[in-house]
């Protein structure tokens, strides 16, 4: 939860305490990453990258990775962030065959798209 709505500060708390897995999923796969990206919390997206511990192309059970959730809701920043590890799919396709690109444009983020 603290991922989910931008809290660096609990996050930053809880990596201090060494008792969290960053990788764990909720009930419908999404990690803290995955939170974190589509809620657009830049910082903690930041954060958890900079551990080097999440695993950016983690699907949920939708098939959709941080970067497609992202996307989707035009977070340009974090959409940068995550491009800028050089390790995210930027083709990865969610189980209705939409791609990070294709929920950029079909949801009217013009800025995302290009970075795509």
């Amino acid at each position: 939860l603290a991922a989910e709505n931008g809290h660096e500060a609990v996050v930053k708390l809880l990596f201090e305490t060494g008792k969290i897995n960053i990788g764990s999923k909720d009930w419908n796969g999404q990690t803290p990453l995955s939170w974190a990206a589509q809620k657009g919390c830049e910082a903690v997206v930041k954060l958890l990258l900079e551990t080097g511990k999440v695993d950016v192309n983690s699907m949920d059970q939708n098939g959709q990775m941080p970067l497609s959730l992202a996307a989707e809701n035009g977070h340009e920043a974090v959409v940068k962030l995550l491009l800028e590890t050089g390790k995210v799919d930027v083709d990865s396709k969610d189980q209705n065959g939409r791609t990070p690109l294709s929920l950029a444009a079909e949801n009217g983020h013009e800025v995302v798209a290009k970075l795509l």
